[in-house]
């Protein structure tokens, strides 16, 4: 998308949806990317051709970006050392960290361990907040870690060279190699799918999910209908109402909400960290 494009599309994209209440637009703050969300596929591919064709903007459209999420399945020790020397007055800071799983949802925690003054107390905060910093972006594909507990429980100074920014420095550093010790794993949002459908199309319904890394838990009838209970990884339900229509001659329906994140298997974990390297 050109520069033109860019400030174009806003204004473009408020019309559309003054015209329009059904269709929606919203900025991902963890993928940057603008998301269009409407009445089905044909309606965004409808917005799309004409933002092209009224509008004149030119703009790349694909699926969403999913949100993954890394954590640590291990505990790992780092050390960080930031050293330079310029002539004149250097820079020093040494740190050494131990990582380990956190409670899943307590989120990253961050404690001081040190004893005897191996650090001077005005440097701690200024290390934990590199180490904070640290875990902003994982060391598999750089997205958010989660549930990780650091604790700061060594290091040493420098009577005139240590600063705020060295230790900062030397606490980033220390988690990033405590991390790449402690198993990192790929974090997947896994979405909570009720599907109700006509009984004749059922088995058709399953398999799908089961091809889509789903695990059916629930299953009820209702008047002819059977309602169908699952827990499905986000990355595979893009474009699942186009399939579901069409496996059921558009007589089956169903809603999806966030319930939790879920390690990816490691195979698909893989292909996804190279798909995201671009390797």
């Amino acid at each position: 998308m050109t520069k033109a494009d860019e400030e174009k599309l806003p204004s473009a994209l408020a019309k559309l949806i003054e015209e329009d209440p059904t269709f929606r637009v919203r900025v991902d703050p963890d993928s940057g990317q603008t998301v269009m969300a409407g009445m089905g596929e044909l309606h965004l591919d409808i917005k799309r051709d004409r933002l092209e064709r009224e509008f004149r903007v030119q703009c790349q459209v694909g699926k969403p970006q999913v949100a993954y999420r890394e954590t640590i399945g291990a505990i790992g020790v780092g050390e960080g050392l930031f050293k330079r020397q310029t002539g004149g007055k250097g820079q020093y800071g040494h740190a050494r960290v131990r990582v380990e799983p956190n409670t899943p949802g307590a989120g990253n925690t961050f404690h001081d361990a040190t004893t005897n003054g191996v650090i001077p107390r005005e440097f701690i905060k200024p290390c934990l907040d590199g180490c904070r910093e640290s875990l902003e972006r994982g060391v598999l594909a750089g997205f958010p870690m989660v549930d990780v507990k650091c604790t700061l429980f060594d290091g040493s100074f420098h009577d005139v060279d240590s600063s705020d920014i060295a230790f900062r420095v030397a606490g980033s550093m220390a988690v990033q190699d405590a991390v790449r010790a402690a198993t990192p794993v790929l974090l997947e949002p896994i979405m909570r799918v009720e599907i109700s459908v006509p009984e004749e199309y059922t088995g058709a319904v399953i398999g799908d999910l089961s091809g889509r890394r789903g695990a059916v838990n629930r299953m009820e009838a209702r008047t002819g209908l059977q309602v169908i209970g699952a827990e499905v990884p986000l990355a595979s339900m893009f474009g699942y109402a186009t399939d579901l229509r069409s496996a059921t001659q558009g007589r089956a329906s169903f809603t999806m909400q966030f319930e939790r994140y879920a390690e990816v298997p490691p195979t698909t974990s893989q292909e996804i960290v190279a798909r995201l390297r671009g390797y």
